[in-house]
C-alpha cells in the first residue's frame, strides 16, 4: 500500500500534492521513528496518544505541506479532547470599526469572511465585484455555496473555475478539522454534498488548504476581465475571521476596470450590512 498516496479516515492523504510517492507503511514508520503497528493505528485515525514530536516526525516522513500539517495537528487535538455534541456558533457580528476600515478602503474591493466562507462584511467596491455571488437572496451569502450550487454563473464569473472549486472544498475541509462540531459548517457540507456531485468528488479527495494570498481572475458582467492580486489576512482580535483585499498594479487594464467598477458601484443602492435578512 502506498501510504503517501492514501490513508484511512484520519491522516491527510492528498495524492495530487504528495512530493514522494510509493513508500510502504514500514518505510513511513521507520522515517517517523515509530513501530509499524503504532503507525497503522495512527493511519486509521487513532491519534489521541501521539505526541507533538511524533506528529512532527510523521509530517517530515510524509513531507506534508503547511496546510496538511495544520490539519493533522487539528485531528490530533480533536482525538485528545472528549467527544462533544454539535454546537451552533453564535451569530457573528462584525464590529462597526471593522466596517469603517472596509469603507475607508475606497480603491480596492475588501471583505471579511469566516472559515465557512460566509460573507460577513464588505465595502462598496466588493459588493459591486461580487454582485453575482450576492444575487442569491440568502444571507449571509456564501462563496462556496455559489461555486457549487450555481455552477453556471460561477463558471462565467471565475476564469479558473476548476481551481476555485478545488480550493473551496479544501478550505472547508481544513475548517472541519479545526471545528468538527460547528453545526453551521456541518449543515453547509451536508447541503453541498446532497446537491453537488462535483463537491462530493472534491470533498472525498480529503485535500486541505489554508487561506492564502494569490491571484484571482474573474469576468465581471459589467466591466469584463479582472486579474486581481489577493491578500487574505487573519484578524487577530477576531479569531477565525479573515480580511480579503483585491488590488491591481496601477496603469494595468485591471486597475482601469476597477475604476470603472467603482463608478458603476457609486450609482447603485447597497445594503447596510451583509447579515441582513432575506433568509431563504
Amino acid at each position: 500500500m502506498s501510504t503517501r498516496c492514501s490513508t484511512e479516515a484520519g491522516l491527510p492523504a492528498h495524492g495530487g500534492n504528495r512530493r514522494v510517492k510509493g513508500l510502504r507503511r514500514e518505510e513511513v514508520a521507520l522515517l517517523a521513528g515509530v513501530s509499524v503497528d503504532y503507525y497503522v493505528r495512527m493511519e486509521r485515525g487513532s491519534l489521541a496518544g501521539a505526541s507533538d514530536v511524533v506528529l512532527d516526525a510523521l509530517v517530515s516522513a510524509l513531507q506534508l505541506d503547511e496546510a496538511e500539517r495544520d490539519h493533522l495537528f487539528s485531528l490530533a487535538r480533536r482525538s485528545r479532547a472528549p467527544g462533544g455534541p454539535r454546537r451552533r456558533r453564535p451569530a457573528v457580528t462584525v464590529r462597526s470599526t471593522l466596517q469603517q476600515v472596509l469603507d475607508a478602503i475606497s480603491d480596492a474591493p475588501a471583505w471579511i469572511c469566516n472559515g465557512r466562507y460566509d460573507v460577513l462584511a464588505m465595502n462598496q467596491l466588493a459588493r459591486a465585484l461580487f454582485s453575482p455571488v450576492l444575487a442569491d437572496p440568502r444571507r449571509p451569502a456564501n462563496t462556496t455555496r455559489f461555486v457549487y450550487l450555481n455552477p453556471e454563473a460561477a463558471r462565467d464569473f471565475f476564469v479558473d473555475y476548476d481551481q476555485i472549486a478545488g480550493d473551496a472544498a479544501a478550505k472547508l475541509r481544513m475548517e472541519a478539522g479545526r471545528n468538527p462540531h460547528d453545526e453551521e459548517l456541518i449543515a453547509l457540507v451536508g447541503e453541498l454534498s446532497t446537491r453537488s456531485e462535483l463537491f462530493r468528488q472534491r470533498w472525498a479527495s480529503q485535500d486541505v488548504r489554508l487561506h492564502r494570498s494569490g491571484r484571482k481572475r474573474v469576468h465581471h458582467p459589467i466591466v469584463g476581465r479582472l486579474d486581481l492580486d489577493v491578500e487574505s489576512l487573519e484578524l487577530p482580535a477576531e479569531p477565525g475571521l479573515h480580511l480579503n483585499v483585491y488590488t491591481a498594479p496601477a496603469g494595468t487594464p485591471t486597475a482601469d476596470n476597477l475604476a470603472l467598477l467603482a463608478s458603476w458601484a457609486a450609482t447603485r443602492q447597497t445594503p447596510a450590512t451583509e447579515l441582513e435578512a432575506h433568509n431563504g
